[in-house]
């Protein structure tokens, strides 16, 4: 069993930056896949960014160039590095972890309010 506990958020200006963190309890190497996704007030969730065991990312067309996914294996955790905030990047930011195979799992963290607004 892991859990994911997220960090990081808080209230920031337009144009901020803010790093968020997923601490897992238990080792996360073997995760396929991790990521973070968002939602906001009476919005779907939806996917922020990804990125795989080997370390390919995916992101967002509406976070390009702004955000920045990565991990720590030793550390058990991921980050997501958001810069150039903006009103509509606030949400409550959750990260997941998943495997495939004959052991799966999916695991979702608790979630981390973020707020941009001046």
């Amino acid at each position: 069993q892991v859990q994911l506990v997220e960090s990081g958020g808080g209230l920031v200006q337009p144009g901020g930056s803010l790093r968020l963190s997923c601490a897992a309890s238990g080792s996360i190497v073997s995760s396929n896949l991790m990521g973070w996704y968002r939602q906001a007030p009476g919005k779907q969730r939806e996917g922020v960014a990804v990125i795989t065991s080997g370390d390919s990312t995916n992101y967002a067309d509406s976070v390009k160039g702004r955000f920045t996914i990565s991990r720590d294996i030793a550390k058990n955790t991921l980050y997501l590095q958001m810069n150039s905030l903006k009103p509509e990047d606030t949400a409550v930011y959750y990260c997941r972890a998943v495997k495939h195979g004959l052991l799966p799992y999916e695991y979702w963290g608790q979630g981390t309010q973020v707020t941009v607004s001046s």
